[in-house]
């Protein structure tokens, strides 16, 4: 496995196994890795000639008072379990290699990162689509795997990828639970035993959310009123924003029709835990 830190090495080793025919797999992370990460290598792995997983912790993407600093990191442990996989290439830049002095360029991508997660952290995803470009710049990848747990960055990365003609395609996997089924975060080491123990609430009120349309509840204020009363049974948990969309275009809907995403964003203690669930009608 090789470890990589300059763009442009990275990207002559890109060019060489793209004129050979063979394809490459990305999986963009911030590393610190859980069974999450490891279940998109796997998948990667198993259509990929050349997997690369690149390790880079943003700090575009991280708002005023938010966790860069502090944000979990262990790269030896990252690589052992890389390489228990059969990782190729880890590509590690510096902060100072992806933005180097005098960098002015973003991508804005409008109102779909504005909303949801946008508009709780202000500028996150136009952090994210950056980085996200310049590391399929960097990669050259045929396929880039994501989980569905960040759904709205998903959806984020494929308008980009649409709009602006980039020559790679998405994959989207399912999301990777726990046993209580607590979606898999590297900000789960933030919770203390105790916030633990109540943090599977987030996923019972999505699956809440599922019962009560597959009962025929349509009216998203009342499925959403109950997701908060449940929720709001856990004192130690502030509820930051629960969402009824589209899963095409994130805009919210008042009345199921169709096939929704629900969503929401909590803080329990130190950790900031977003979940969310596509039901189909």
């Amino acid at each position: 496995m090789k470890i990589i830190k300059k763009i442009k090495e990275m990207q002559k080793i890109a060019d060489g196994v793209r004129m050979k025919g063979k394809i490459i797999g990305l999986v963009p992370t911030m590393g610190y890795f859980h069974k999450g990460h490891l279940s998109l290598m796997r998948q990667a792995r198993r259509k990929s000639d050349l997997l690369v997983v690149s390790i880079f912790v943003n700090p575009t993407q991280f708002g005023p008072g938010e966790d860069f600093k502090s944000y979990p990191r262990d790269l030896r442990r990252d690589l052992r379990l890389a390489r228990e996989i059969g990782v190729d290439v880890i590509f590690s830049p510096a902060v100072k290699e992806m933005y180097p002095k005098g960098f002015l360029t973003h991508v804005d991508v409008g109102e779909v990162g504005s909303i949801l997660e946008g508009a709780s952290r202000p500028g996150h995803f136009r952090g994210v689509a950056t980085i996200v470009a310049k590391l399929f710049n960097a990669v050259k990848p045929h396929l880039a795997y994501f989980g569905q747990k960040d759904f709205q960055q998903s959806v984020v990365i494929k308008k980009m990828v649409e709009d602006l003609d980039m020559d790679v395609e998405i994959v989207v996997l399912p999301t990777i639970r726990e046993k209580d089924g607590l979606a898999t975060s590297s900000r789960n080491v933030y919770l203390t035993k105790k916030e633990r123990k109540i943090a599977p609430v987030l996923y019972k009120s999505l699956k809440l959310a599922e019962k009560l349309i597959k009962e025929g509840e349509r009216d998203s204020r009342e499925i959403i009123r109950s997701m908060e009363e449940l929720i709001e049974k856990e004192k130690l948990i502030k509820l930051e924003y629960i969402a009824i969309t589209d899963p095409g275009t994130l805009k919210e809907i008042r009345r199921v029709k169709r096939e929704v995403n629900v969503s929401l964003a909590a803080k329990i203690g130190r950790a900031r835990l977003i979940d969310n669930i596509t039901i189909k009608i």
